[in-house]
């Protein structure tokens, strides 16, 4: 994935994480590994397969423009419907294309989004160690424009395919950081709630449960 350049200035109203989150982040993100390669610099023909899509000609007529701002939402369009046909690959694919689109015009949040998307479709499809990248990609670029709920998304994202990966420490690490970054955000309470059903509740070693009280 190219990197996005990052914003002197903070964007959409939202303030850049400070102290232990970012620092946590930015940790997580070297536990990541690799970030995914760079985009080319031109798309390759559209596989025969994702030309069955319904938002396959409307891709192609925006494309032939290009139209990249058009381009980029019928390829959203097109990965969502491949996520709801449980077909991750074509999913996948749809999602670069339009992660492409929007770098083309600087749109740098829907970007971001996108590769958290990406993140989600290879969880979906069974490939957690790989979603870790894009989630990381997410956050870097979502912190370097100070999107602080798309950075709580974003981890949480990576938390969950820590936990699919069997790291159950560092996904309730995640979600704890996810949940603190949603709730300073302002984000709806659903996904402030999902971030703390991930975290779950931490129950004290040794502890003996209190005793019923004895009749008379």
């Amino acid at each position: 994935m190219t990197r996005l350049p990052a914003r002197r200035s903070l964007a959409w109203g939202e303030r850049a994480a400070q102290g232990p989150i970012t620092r946590a982040l930015a940790w997580f993100q070297k536990v990541a590994g690799p970030q995914p390669q760079a985009l080319a610099d031109r798309l390759p023909d559209l596989p025969a397969i994702l030309r069955r899509s319904p938002l396959a000609p409307l891709y192609l007529e925006a494309l032939a423009g290009p139209d990249h701002r058009r381009a980029a939402a019928a390829a959203v369009g097109a990965s969502e419907q491949a996520i709801s046909e449980r077909s991750w690959w074509a999913a996948d694919a749809w999602a670069h294309r339009a992660l492409w689109h929007f770098e083309r015009v600087d749109m740098t949040l829907a970007a971001t989004r996108q590769a958290r998307r990406i993140g989600d479709i290879r969880v979906a499809g069974g490939d957690p160690a790989s979603a870790r990248r894009y989630y990381a990609e997410a956050i870097g670029e979502a912190r370097d424009i100070g999107a602080e709920r798309e950075q709580g998304l974003a981890a949480l994202g990576m938390g969950r395919a820590e936990l699919d990966a069997g790291n159950v420490t560092m996904a309730r690490r995640l979600a704890a950081i996810a949940e603190e970054l949603l709730e300073r955000a302002g984000a709806p309470d659903d996904e402030v709630r999902a971030a703390a059903d991930l975290r779950g509740e931490e129950k004290a070693v040794g502890t003996a449960p209190p005793k019923a009280e004895e009749d008379g």
